[in-house]
């Protein structure tokens, strides 16, 4: 098993950590964060402050390192790992693609790089939030594009099935437009309903209960992961806002004239039992051979009808789609 150096220890970088170390990889962290740096090398864990010196030993060991920091620091980190390992393979688990793998080409293009994100996580953030079952059934893009190295991507994809979570092969313009619809736009929503219910004052949040709480979970995150994740995507998020704006205008257009609310609520649970549904549709298995001539438009496509990558058989990137 390749080793694996983890930039970035809060929630996901940090729980990305204990999860490869409890299944055996060889495993080594950077943080810029004193308090986090102490607690990860008091729990037992190879942890320094010093990132270039984490750099240094993953180019010395062709590790697989990881970055996983906000977008926002996603330039100064690429900076070092272009001065201290630049031909490393590398991967992220930041939540927007596009705006990372533009930045690797511009900063450290000799880097082989595979884009990734687990689709994972919790309203907490920090080193102390992170857990080694945190990645457990949940679904992780990896990226493809037409001039991935699938040798590269091979190394992610393993390193992500290690720590028990399933890939979903996508480019990034895909990955951007479809977390955008189901994660970005939930936290704006989050945030709007959030300040609604404060503004009722004391007694709304006497009386918030389980719809309130439900829907404002999300608002509890760090807003400035919040910021970084939704403003970095920027292009793939409007159209998508535009679009609940225009629901949100028919709904308020329906009550106001006729009083009526069928049109949107039965659409909303008609949504809401879609993914029910598609939890516990039965699947067919599906086999990509990674030396096939077509072999990433096989991925893309796989990933594209919502099918998975579970495991490996040599050469072979074996999965399932319903």
């Amino acid at each position: 098993m390749r080793d694996v150096c983890v930039i970035g220890l809060g929630l996901i970088g940090g729980s990305l950590l204990r999860a490869a170390a409890a299944v055996g990889r060889t495993t080594w962290g950077a943080t810029t964060s004193e308090m986090d740096a102490d607690a990860a090398s008091r729990a037992g864990y190879d942890v320094t402050t010093d990132v270039g010196a984490a750099l240094r030993r993953a180019a010395e060991a062709e590790a697989l390192v990881v970055l996983a920091v906000p977008l926002t620091a996603t330039n100064e980190v690429l900076k070092q790992v272009a001065e201290h390992a630049p031909h490393c393979l590398l991967t992220d688990v930041t939540s927007v693609k596009g705006p990372v793998g533009a930045a690797v080409r511009r900063i450290v293009p000799w880097a082989r790089y595979v884009g990734g994100h687990p689709m994972a996580g919790t309203a907490e953030s920090g080193w102390t939030a992170g857990d080694a079952a945190l990645f457990g059934g949940a679904a992780w893009v990896v990226c493809v594009e037409e001039d991935t190295d699938l040798t590269v991507w091979t190394d992610v994809a393993r390193l992500v099935l290690d720590l028990g979570a399933h890939v979903v092969p996508l480019p990034a313009l895909s990955h951007d437009e479809t977390v955008a619809r189901i994660s970005h736009l939930p936290h704006l929503l989050a945030a709007v309903l959030a300040t609604i219910g404060a503004q009722g004052g004391p007694l709304a949040m006497t009386l918030a209960a389980g719809s309130y709480t439900d829907g404002t979970r999300v608002a509890g995150t760090d807003p400035e992961l919040v910021r970084a994740m939704t403003e970095g995507n920027r292009e793939a998020l409007l159209p998508i806002l535009d679009e609940a704006l225009g629901r949100l205008g028919a709904t308020r257009g329906s009550l106001a004239s006729t009083g009526g609310l069928a049109a949107t609520i039965n659409a909303g649970h008609a949504g809401a039992q879609a993914l029910a549904d598609n939890r516990d549709l039965p699947r067919s298995g599906v086999r990509v051979s990674l030396t096939a001539p077509d072999a990433r438009e096989g991925l893309i496509s796989l990933g594209e009808r919502g099918g998975r990558i579970t495991s490996f058989d040599g050469d072979t990137a074996v999965g399932e789609v319903t």
